[in-house]
């Protein structure tokens, strides 16, 4: 079964002021792919998960 991937036009709220803000190291490390799923997805691959884990607050 294919993986569905969301198509949202807009990103999710509050995802590009955040990435906005990363650090230059931490953003060039990321790959497009991981971009748009930091933008628009809730569930983020396991490879994104491990380069934001330090800026991530988890509840």
């Amino acid at each position: 079964m294919e993986e569905k991937k969301t198509t949202n036009k807009e990103p999710l709220p509050g995802r590009m002021e955040v990435l906005r803000d990363l650090p230059a190291d931490i953003m060039r490390s990321l790959t497009k792919e991981e971009i748009q799923a930091f933008l628009f997805e809730e569930i983020w691959p396991v490879s994104l998960s491990e380069k934001l884990e330090q800026y991530v607050i988890k509840g």
